[in-house]
């Protein structure tokens, strides 16, 4: 780095374990979580650079003030799932793209750029302890879409629900967990489409309408009362049999645009087109140049949809199919 990057008066972040939503602090070493921490802060920075130049969508999470989350839903996960829903006017059918959802509320998403043995044992986290903006970093290597859609929910679950962040903890877990199903598929709307027996062609077509996982699928049914513990178990059996024999690949994440995250590189494309350099961006942040370009590569460099709220489907029986159009 700079000396620079070394004096005061530099903009930075500062972050520790206790002000992020780990979920384990077992699963990755220390110095994993500390190098995901510093990218973190290192993101922040950037965001705030950005911010110089480029409004950002503004920060629309119930409860968040400028650092810190003062929880504005109900406590209770499902409840609070449907109240978000409601108040971001999403009615209750499939949630078409939700990493572009959160950065159209103002949310900062990313994915971990580097990758070794273990930052692969990293799940998403997220924190609500930096100012300005609320971050959720994800891992899409080790997830395919539907597992990454669920994370990212997961994550969402503890910034609206959790004001003080206790890693590893598992009664926060088991809440974030509960928010996102709920989230992803409210059980008002779902319940009448699951089948009552464990029909995978079946569940593979909700799959593809809901953008969750079979997995996910399995639990809601034992949830919702439809599948009995008996049955639950016969069914993980056959599907870890499944995927044992390859019958069900891994749906990999840049496969599907709209959960790829691509506000920082909008914001900077905005920025050039005001004569805002990569040079600039460094000399504000008293950066080398390939940090910033590193970055700002860590999104998907295709074409895009425009930044936009997912669409509102139209009824049960005009559901749109979780694609990458």
């Amino acid at each position: 780095m700079p000396s620079a990057f070394f004096t005061a008066g530099r903009p930075r972040a500062g972050l520790d374990t206790a002000a992020v939503h780990f979920r384990s602090l077992r699963s990755a070493p220390a110095r994993e979580r500390e190098r995901s921490l510093s990218f973190t802060e290192l993101l922040w920075e950037l965001t705030y650079a950005l911010e110089n130049y480029i409004r950002l969508p503004r920060v629309e999470l119930p409860g968040w003030d400028s650092g810190e989350t003062i929880p504005d839903l109900p406590t209770d996960p499902q409840q609070a799932a449907r109240a978000l829903r409601a108040r971001w006017d999403l009615g209750d059918g499939p949630i078409p793209h939700l990493v572009r959802l959160l950065e159209s509320r103002g949310i900062v998403v990313a994915v971990l750029p580097y990758l070794n043995s273990d930052s692969r044992k990293l799940d998403g986290f997220s924190t609500a302890r930096l100012p300005t903006r609320p971050v959720v970093v994800l891992n899409d290597e080790r997830d395919d879409v539907y597992r990454h859609r669920y994370s990212c929910a997961h994550e969402l679950g503890h910034l609206l629900l959790h004001g003080e962040a206790h890693p590893g903890d598992i009664e926060h877990e088991r809440q974030a967990n509960a928010f996102a199903a709920e989230f992803l598929t409210p059980s008002a709307r779902l319940t009448g489409s699951l089948p009552t027996r464990v029909d995978f062609t079946a569940l593979g077509r909700l799959q593809q309408t809901w953008g969750v996982s079979l997995d996910s699928l399995l639990v809601r049914s034992r949830e919702l009362g439809l599948h009995t513990e008996a049955v639950s178990s016969r069914a993980w059996r056959r599907l870890k049999a499944s995927r044992a024999q390859g019958l069900l690949p891994f749906t990999p994440v840049r496969g599907f645009p709209g959960e790829v995250p691509v506000l920082l590189q909008r914001a900077f494309e905005m920025a050039q087109r005001k004569g805002i350099t990569v040079q600039r961006l460094a000399g504000d942040l008293c950066w080398p140049e390939d940090m910033v370009v590193r970055l700002l590569d860590t999104q998907d460099p295709r074409p895009a949809l425009h930044l936009s709220e997912a669409p509102q489907l139209a009824s049960a029986t005009n559901e749109r199919p979780y694609t990458d159009e």
